[in-house]
Parts: structure tokens; sequence; C-alpha cells
């Protein structure tokens, strides 16, 4: 049965509608715009099977049980094993990357998170808000006029300056770790033997110069995040791998994601100016505006990567061992059972929260920051280029996994 029709559709139909969705969201047009897609796959029901057995789930409410539901596990070794790399763990950027908290199951991943949330606290995260006004001023002040890349002139750079901050990664440093930051996560879409060997060499350095900071820090002790994880350490304590594995994925958290919110989150107000106007003149809309931004356009379109042990039924999905599960984010966020207008821009909605930062034991640890960071920027821009428009169609990353845009041309 198609939901928005109420007509019957056949098995052969909806086999080629889910498999027409799946093919469109990895091309250009797909990543650019995937919501139509979603629309056709959401009218067969908020959860579908596809002909390879891959479990779709586009409705809201089987989202959110879908990811707080522990029972479902993360298992990056058996991809990497089926994907050629039985010895991953020799690789260094796959070792770095998926042997982080963020691939880890309880109890390692509660401990893990356990210990960095004792760092990582929301007073720690609230008392960044200056330096987060200071960067963002003085990167906008260095903008040239005329047309930009937003993108390379603000979004990625701004991040990585936030998050370098908050290590306490010299500010000298910071372009550096963008670079590396960027070779490193490519194997999060592609672990080709190509893509591999060039990732290997940038978590190789990124590994050294945050062990060299630890190590000056345990002598040399400042207010920065890498500090208080050394201090952390000891007994039931982070580990030195521990700490350099955790603070190379916080810089990589915080980066990627909050560069797709800050270049995503400016066109969609650009392609809205009468929302951008408020934003520009109403401050207390910021922290809605920028929930309502992440709703609109998330930097993270789906979950792939949790499976059951044993047969489960989740939110009334039933799931047999080991059977692939996604979580399309972006179906979620519009769901119109929970969103009303749920295609429409409404920067002071009042409704549920988005899935766009994940949800249970994984929920993201830089979620508060990536609300900061946002919730300083784009008011920001807004206010310092009254005039800013876009000078062209964005051009979308080739991951996907982490949504946003390799080029986003504006007029300032």
């Amino acid at each position: 049965m198609d939901i928005a029709t109420g007509q019957s559709v056949t098995t052969a139909d909806r086999e080629s509608i889910i498999t027409e969705v799946l093919d469109g969201i990895y091309t250009e047009s797909g990543r650019a715009n995937p919501y139509p897609l979603y629309d056709k796959l959401r009218a067969l029901g908020p959860v579908v099977t596809a002909p390879n057995g891959t479990v779709l789930i586009s409705g809201y409410a089987e989202q959110l049980a879908f990811m707080k539901d522990h029972r479902l596990k993360k298992h990056p070794g058996r991809r990497l094993a089926a994907t050629g790399w039985p010895d991953w763990k020799d690789r260094p950027s796959l070792r770095l990357m998926f042997d982080s908290m963020m691939f880890l199951n309880p109890p390692e991943h509660t401990r893990l998170r356990r210990l960095v949330q004792a760092t990582f606290t929301p007073g720690r995260v609230k008392g960044m808000r200056s330096v987060v006004e200071q960067i963002t001023a003085d990167m906008l002040d260095a903008l040239p006029r005329g047309t930009v890349n937003w993108v390379e002139g603000f979004a990625l750079p701004m991040p990585i300056a936030v998050v370098g901050a908050l290590l306490g990664v010299p500010p000298a440093d910071w372009p550096l770790f963008q670079s590396l930051a960027a070779n490193w996560t490519l194997v999060l879409d592609d672990v080709s033997p190509e893509t591999v060997e060039r990732a290997d060499p940038s978590a190789v350095e990124m590994e050294e110069c945050i062990a060299r900071l630890a190590h000056d820090r345990a002598k040399k002790p400042q207010d920065d995040l890498i500090s208080a994880m050394v201090a952390a350490q000891g007994d039931d304590k982070l580990t030195r791998r521990e700490l350099v594995t955790m603070a190379a994925l916080l810089l990589v958290a915080g980066f990627e994601t909050t560069s797709g919110l800050l270049s995503k989150g400016l066109a969609a107000l650009l392609k809205h100016p009468e929302q951008a106007d408020r934003l520009r003149t109403e401050p207390e809309l910021a922290g809605p505006a920028i929930e309502e931004l992440v709703r609109y356009d998330a930097p993270v379109q789906f979950v792939a990567n949790r499976t059951a042990e044993e047969d489960l039924e989740v939110a009334g999905i039933k799931l047999a061992p080991g059977q692939p599960a996604w979580a399309l984010i972006g179906a979620g966020n519009r769901d119109p059972k929970v969103f009303t207008r749920p295609d429409e821009l409404i920067l002071d909605r009042q409704e549920a929260a988005p899935l766009s930062y994940g949800g249970g034991i994984h929920y993201c640890i830089g979620a508060a920051l990536a609300r900061l960071e946002a919730q300083v920027a784009l008011p920001a821009v807004l206010r310092k280029f009254p005039d800013i428009q876009l000078a062209g169609p964005p051009t979308p990353r080739s991951s996907h996994l982490i949504s946003g845009f390799v080029s986003l041309p504006v007029t300032v």
C-alpha cells in the first residue's frame, strides 16, 4: 500500500522504488537534494526492506527507537574484513578511526564516554563562547570582498580553529590539522587500498602531533582539554593511546559535521531571505534557529553501522542477526507525522528535537559545541554582510556519510 495515495503497490513496484532511492542517494543530485527520494520511500511506509535485505527506516519514531536500543551493536571489524582488511588494526588510518569510541560498544564505550564527559563538560563548552566569537569575528574580517567559496573561506577553517583551541592545539598548527583530518577521514566512506594509502600518513602524523602535545601538557598543564585528559590518566583512566585516539576523534567530529552545518545552514538561509532577515535582527532566535537548520538539512543523513546480535524487534522492526539497517536521518527529520509543513524552513519551529545528533549512547558528544558555533557564526555573518547572497549552485561533497559542500559560492 502506498501511504500517500492509498493505492496498492505490487512487490515489483516496491522493489523498483526502493532500488531507485538507494541508487539515487549516491548520485550527485541525490546528495544535493535527497528529500524527493525520501518522500518516495516514506510513501511505502516508515520501514521497508530493500531487495538486498537492508532495512531502511524513514519514520521519526522508528528511527528514535532504533538509535536508542542498546541491544544493537557496532562491528566495524566485520565490514573491514569483508572489504579486504582482516588486519585492519595494522593500518594507522583504519585503527585510529574504527578503534575509536564512535565505533565501540559497552562496556568499552561506556567507560570511555564517562571519562571524556568528565573533562568535556557543559561548563567547558560554555566557557568557549568568547573564543568562538573572537575566531568568528577574525575570520569574517579576513574574508575578501566579492565572490568567495564559503566552505574554504569559513565553514572548514572556523570549526577546526574552535576544536583546536578547545584541545589546546597552537593556532599556527590549525591549518596542518585541517589538512591531516581531511585526508584521514576519507576512510569513513572509502576503504579502497588507494584511499588507505593516502590516509595512513596523515593518521600517523596526527597521532604524533597529539602525542607530543599530550607530553608537553603533562609537563606544563594549561586550561585546555588535552591537559584535562592528561590529568585524567592513571588507574581506570584514559591510557595514552586512548587519549590520542579520543583527541583525534573529537578533532574530526567537531570539524567535519560542524562544517556541514555552517555551509548547509547558510545555504538554506540565503534561499529563504525572510528567515535570514529574522535571524539577522532577532538575537533570541539563534537557539531554535540552529535546531531548525540542522533538522531542515542535516550534515549527517543516515546511521548505518548498527546490527542485531540475535533476532530482535525494535519499534515493530524485525531484524535478523547481522541484517543491515539504515536510519535515514534526513527522512526522519521531515516526517509529516512529527513536523508541520516539514519541507519549509521555520526558524522558530517548536516541535520535536531533530534526529541529526543521533540518539541513545552514541548521541553526539560534541552537539553542544556544534550548537554554540552555529549560534554565534550564522547570525554574525548575516549581520556582517547584510547583502550576502548565493553566487552559484553549491557543489556537494562526494561523501555518503557526512553531507555538505565542497564549494558554496557567495558574494559578500
